[in-house]
C-alpha cells in the first residue's frame, strides 16, 4: 500500500514548485497561499508590517507564502473562513471550534513560518557554500507537525489522547488589539485579539495543561485583562522551554485513515517531564511578555519566593481589580 503522508523532510523537498502540504507538483508559480491569514493582514493592516526571520533578516507578513495546489487551497479556504466567522464573532464563537480545527489553523500558520525559515537556510547554506545544518530534534518536531497537519486532507485519528492543546480565553483587549507571538524550537503559539486570546502547545500531549492545572482553575470563566494573559502566556513559553521530552508518535496507515498514537512520555531514566522552575529566568520572560506596562525584572523578582503576579490577590483567589491600562 502506498504511504498517505507527504514527508518533505526525507530529501528536504521546499522548493517553490511542490505543494507544501500534499508533495503534489505544482503546474504554475501563481499556485501559493499566504501564510498569514489574508482576512487577518487585512483587519489589521500587517501586510506590510515586518516579520523578523531566526537570521535577523526581516520580510513582511505578506512575503510569507507558501507554494501550495488548488486543491489543498481549497481546503485551507474553508476552514479559514470558519475561523474568520469564529473571530469575528468573538471568544463565544472561537471557543466553540474543535481542538482539531484550532490545531489546523494554527499549525499551518506555525508550519508557513518554518517552512519560510528553511527556505532561508537553504538559500544561506547555497550562497555560503556550506551544509545546511539542522537539529535532528527539530526535524522530529516539525516532521511531526507536518504530518498531523495533513489532517486537513487525509482522514486522520488520534489515539486515546490529542497530542496538542489549545487554550482559549475572554480577555478585554483593547480595540485593533493584535498580539502573535510563536517558539518554533517549542513549539507554542499565542494571539491575543478581539476579546479572546489563545495559546496552543502544539506537541506536549497536554503535559502543559496539568502543569498549569492550579493556575487555569483560578481563571476558569473569569475575563482576563491583557496584563493576566500575557502573564499565563510568559508562564507557559517558559514551560515550554523547561519541557524536557522529544515526543514521539506511530503512524498507523489503513485503507481509509491514519492513526496517529502518542508514545508514552516517562522514559527509563524517570527523569521529571520538566526541569525545574528557576524564578529568575522565569522573570525575565515574565519582563517581556510585560512590556507594555514597563515592570523591570527586579520588580518582578523582589520576593523570590513570590514574583509579581495579577492572577490572584492577596488571599490566593482570582484578582478582579487591576488599575492598569490595557
Amino acid at each position: 500500500m502506498a504511504t498517505k503522508l507527504y514527508n518533505p523532510f526525507l530529501d528536504f523537498k521546499f522548493d517553490p514548485n511542490t505543494c507544501f502540504l500534499s508533495g503534489k507538483t505544482l503546474s504554475s508559480a501563481d499556485e501559493r497561499i499566504q501564510v498569514f491569514p489574508v482576512w487577518m493582514m487585512q483587519a489589521f493592516q500587517l501586510e506590510d508590517q515586518p516579520f523578523k526571520m531566526l537570521d535577523e533578516s526581516m520580510r513582511t507578513y505578506k512575503q510569507l507564502q507558501l507554494p501550495c495546489s488548488a486543491e489543498v487551497s481549497k481546503t485551507i479556504s474553508q476552514l479559514e473562513n470558519k475561523v474568520q466567522k469564529a473571530a469575528e464573532i468573538g471568544y463565544e464563537a472561537m471557543k466553540d471550534l474543535s481542538q482539531l480545527e484550532l490545531f489546523q489553523w494554527i499549525s499551518k500558520i506555525l508550519y508557513g513560518v518554518v517552512f519560510n525559515e528553511i527556505q532561508a537556510g537553504i538559500k544561506q547554506a547555497v550562497l555560503s557554500g556550506e551544509e545546511m545544518n539542522f537539529s535532528q530534534a527539530l526535524v522530529q518536531k516539525f516532521r511531526n507537525l507536518h504530518a498531523m497537519l495533513q489532517s486537513l486532507i487525509v482522514p486522520m485519528e488520534f489515539e486515546h489522547k490529542n497530542p496538542f492543546t489549545i487554550e482559549v480565553f475572554p480577555v478585554d483587549n483593547p480595540e485593533n488589539t493584535f498580539m502573535y507571538r510563536d517558539e518554533i524550537n517549542t513549539l507554542i503559539f499565542s494571539l491575543r485579539m478581539g476579546d479572546f486570546g489563545l495559546i496552543a502547545t502544539l506537541q506536549d500531549n497536554g503535559t502543559h495543561a496539568i502543569y498549569h492545572e492550579e493556575a487555569l482553575a483560578k481563571i476558569k470563566g473569569e475575563t482576563l485583562h491583557p496584563i493576566q494573559f500575557e502573564e499565563i502566556c510568559a508562564r507557559y513559553f517558559y514551560s515550554a522551554y523547561l519541557f524536557n521530552r522529544l515526543p514521539e508518535y506511530t503512524y498507523m496507515e489503513v485503507p481509509d485513515k491514519v492513526f496517529v498514537e502518542p508514545m508514552p512520555l516517562n522514559d527509563w531514566t524517570m527523569k521529571p517531564i520538566f526541569d525545574n522552575w528557576q524564578v529568575k529566568t522565569y522573570g525575565q520572560v515574565l519582563e517581556n511578555f510585560w512590556k507594555p506596562w514597563g515592570f523591570t525584572l527586579f520588580e518582578i523578582i523582589k520576593n523570590p519566593d513570590q514574583p509579581m503576579s495579577f492572577l490572584t490577590d492577596e488571599n490566593g483567589g482570582f484578582k478582579k481589580d487591576i488599575q492598569l491600562p490595557k
